[in-house]
């Protein structure tokens, strides 16, 4: 079977949709966020009595104002709000509040809080995260919160949004076959944390900067230890995640704990999940007594959807529903996403398993964040960013900002000689092969709204030369590969550009990989293209996970290797961008690519991250694993090359002890991370040169192997930062490292450690030995 070919010649029809997509968004945009008149709550223009109402009063404070509005409220009433879909009062002038907005890459219409049916019909759809984060750039991460916060605020002005928004979800990317791996920045705490603070606080921050007040109110899901949705008959909804105490604060926790004490998020998401025998949105100790006690969140728990009924119905954990209520209530869940808790919490207190006290706190949390978020402060369109509206919502700069996030995430991971980047002059015929392609919904993963316009892969390619396109495969399933077709326009073709990879129908929500190959024909049908090219053939990879492409990483007829992620709406910009050297790639894998046979005896359900040499458990992510991988974390090339030198390193830390110390009189391997060395840290200066022809972008990483204490990891990543060199130029980065922070290591029961001895950082390209003493 042979499938649609096209080239620049005729290509006018390849960009009909984009176009109309365009016209169509233009036209039915309103001039000013004027168009459309919104409920809100204190509406003291059509009800002046609301004026009276201490929560309406703008100049008390917030706990005066929720203790003011609780006090109002009927049983009921108060119930109404322990549900996504709030319930309005229209005697007290308060409207319907839909909880559940999405703003995981972009402002999305998954949960109905938001909708692009109304004045706004489409917003900035930005690379899914895992492509994002493989930038490394935390300024990148905060400015694309702070885009989608704006746009986010724009539309809520003209009602079509919330002001409450599920995002980021900051799991790690334990094992490569999750289906939504592609939703988090990866594998390594440290960059989740460091992603997931940066991208709150574009979320929620003001234009003052005052902590009590937010711009919108961003979530940090799935709490925790949740990575299995559903594989191999192991469900989400029943499965019990077990985990030991160091790996639950060694690689699980650090990240909401990161959004939470140095974020400042106003929600956290308690999962579906349990975690060693209890669901996580009932477990007293994992909400009241971390998030809300030791974390000191500011701010609401929120169920996943429908965690409460998943206990009682799926997992059945208690017997009856109320008593699910009940003990979610108590043990520090607010706000339930979906009906249960609405339809049994009246129960629940008339069965005296909660009190209207405990209901008082768990609304009184909603309202705090609500107050905050300025619900109660009367019309939008008066307060700050009431001047935002549709006019606001995919502006040049920010469609450009969802191009340059993809150009900066896009991961070269094999170039050999003569191969990218491809010069216009020298390219007369380009063949684009593959059913990734000309693709348009693929581009922008899961979890994402209606784009502002797409641009395939094909489109950004055939903007530069002229090309000839094949399918190759009629979806990314390849049941059925049109091998003579494809070939046929490879041979004749100057160079070869084939975009394959996979889709949601391959990995997403509650669908897990079984395998890590290419599906289907893919790797016989690029195998066969390569063998015909007359020129270079570059491999770009579509994908949210990792993919097993020993094949072509071996093969000398596949010049080039790309992995793009899942772009975004500019993706196909982004592609031809670097393809064609306008961009130099600096990304990097914030993920190991493993090889299939990895994954074969390795159930996805075991949650140990350390290896077990006694049964052959071969350990999870670069911290553990050691063995065989196809591409590791933090792997990635360039146009350029680049030059690393260390600058008179430190060699030495000395531990003051107190005289009294164990350690003084008995050897010891480590010593608590905490005293009055905390807070002493050292400078690591590394100079930078670009040692090559054209400008380029270097992500130096700062990694340690510390010493083999309390099953430590076999290397951990303490920091990064780019620097952007012309060519010849030289710069210096600097890390500061904390002795307590930097060189301490999980001990088995949870607690943070100073590992004594040799430290071997890794900085850049090179690697040197610090000592810790005492």
């Amino acid at each position: 079977m042979s499938y649609p070919m096209q080239t620049k010649g005729n290509r006018a029809l390849s960009f009909v949709s984009t176009l109309l997509l365009s016209i169509l968004f233009f036209i039915s945009k309103p001039s000013n966020a004027q168009s459309s008149s919104p409920k809100f709550a204190c509406d003291v223009t059509k009800n002046p009595s609301l004026a009276g109402y201490g929560f309406c009063n703008t100049g008390l404070n917030a706990e005066a104002r929720v203790t003011d509005l609780v006090g109002r409220l009927t049983l009921e009433e108060k119930i109404g709000f322990l549900v996504s879909k709030a319930t309005g009062v229209s005697r007290l002038g308060i409207p319907d509040y839909n909880w559940w907005s999405e703003a995981l890459h972009g402002v999305s219409d998954v949960g109905d809080g938001s909708s692009f049916k109304g004045p706004v019909p489409g917003a900035t759809s930005f690379p899914q995260v895992i492509l994002t984060a493989a930038s490394f750039n935390v300024s990148l991460f905060q400015a694309i919160g702070k885009v989608v916060s704006t746009e986010a605020r724009a539309m809520y002005n003209v009602g079509a949004a919330g002001l409450t928004f599920w995002s980021p979800n900051v799991n790690i990317f334990r094992d490569p076959r999750w289906g939504r791996g592609q939703e988090t920045p990866g594998e390594d705490p440290t960059l989740v944390s460091k992603y997931a603070v940066a991208y709150v606080k574009g979320l929620q921050g003001t234009d003052g900067g005052d902590p009590n007040l937010l711009k919108v109110a961003a979530c940090c899901k799935h709490y925790t230890a949740y990575d299995v949705d559903n594989w191999k008959g192991v469900s989400r909804y029943t499965f019990n995640s077990v985990v030991n105490q160091q790996d639950m604060d060694d690689t699980f926790q650090p990240p909401f704990k990161s959004c939470v004490v140095d974020g400042n998020v106003a929600s956290v998401m308690c999962s579906y999940n349990q975690v060693n025998g209890k669901p996580t949105c009932a477990d007293p100790d994992l909400l009241s007594g971390v998030i809300r006690g030791q974390w000191k969140l500011n701010g609401y728990i929120v169920s996943d959807c429908d965690s409460v009924e998943v206990m009682y119905a799926n997992q059945h954990y208690t017997k009856t529903p109320e008593e699910a209520v009940a003990k979610s209530m108590l043990a520090g869940l607010d706000l339930n996403c979906d009906h249960f808790t609405g339809q049994h919490a009246l129960g629940a207190v008339k069965a005296g398993l909660v009190n209207e006290t405990d209901v008082d706190t768990a609304i009184s949390n909603n309202f705090a964040t609500l107050v905050r978020l300025g619900f109660f402060n009367g019309d939008p369109k008066k307060q700050p960013y009431g001047n935002l509206g549709p006019q606001d919502v995919c502006t040049a700069e920010n469609q450009e900002l969802a191009r340059e996030a993809a150009r900066q995430g896009i991961v070269l991971l094999k170039n050999s000689p003569g191969s990218l980047p491809f010069s216009p002059s020298a390219i007369k015929t380009l063949a684009v092969i593959g059913p990734n392609a000309n693709v348009t919904d693929t581009m922008i993963g899961n979890y994402h709204g209606v784009p502002c316009k797409y641009t395939t892969p094909l489109q950004g390619l055939v903007e530069t030369v002229s090309a000839t396109y094949q399918m190759g495969c009629p979806n990314v399933a390849c049941a059925e590969a049109d091998i003579d077709s494809a070939t046929s326009v490879a041979a004749s073709a100057d160079a070869v550009v084939l975009v394959m990879g996979t889709d949601l129908s391959i990995e997403r929500e509650d669908h897990d990989r079984v395998d890590l190959f290419l599906p289907g024909k893919q790797q016989q049908l690029v195998t066969e293209v390569a063998k015909v090219a007359k020129g270079p053939v570059v491999l770009v990879i579509m994908s949210g996970g990792g993919l097993d492409v020993t094949f072509a990483k071996n093969d000398p007829k596949i010049t080039s290797i790309m992995w793009v992620g899942f772009p975004g709406q500019a993706g196909g910009l982004a592609i031809a961008d670097v393809i064609f050297g306008r961009h130099n790639p600096s990304g990097k894998l914030p993920m190991t690519w493993y090889p299939q046979l990895y994954v074969e005896s390795l159930p996805m359900s075991n949650m140990n991250m350390r290896p077990d040499n006694s049964t052959g458990y071969p350990g999870r992510t670069y911290r553990f694993y050691t063995g065989e991988t196809i591409y590791a974390f933090g792997d990635g090339i360039s146009y350029t090359h680049f030059n690393h030198r260390l600058i008179k390193p430190p060699r030495l830390v000395f531990l003051s002890l107190a005289k009294s110390h164990p350690c003084r009189t008995s050897k010891c391997q480590s010593v608590d991370a905490i005293g009055p060395y905390c807070g002493k840290a050292i400078e690591v200066q590394l100079r930078v040169r670009n040692a090559g022809e054209r400008e380029g972008t270097d992500t130096v990483f700062l990694f340690t192997t510390p010493p083999a204490v309390h099953r430590s990891p076999v290397k951990h990543l303490l920091a990064f930062e780019k620097v952007r060199l012309g060519k010849k130029e030289k710069a210096v980065v600097r890390f500061n490292v904390d002795v307590c922070k930097d060189l301490s290591v999980v001990d088995e029961t949870g607690k943070r450690k100073i590992a004594l001895g040799v430290h071997v950082l890794h900085i850049g390209s090179l690697k040197y030995s610090l000592i810790v003493r005492i």
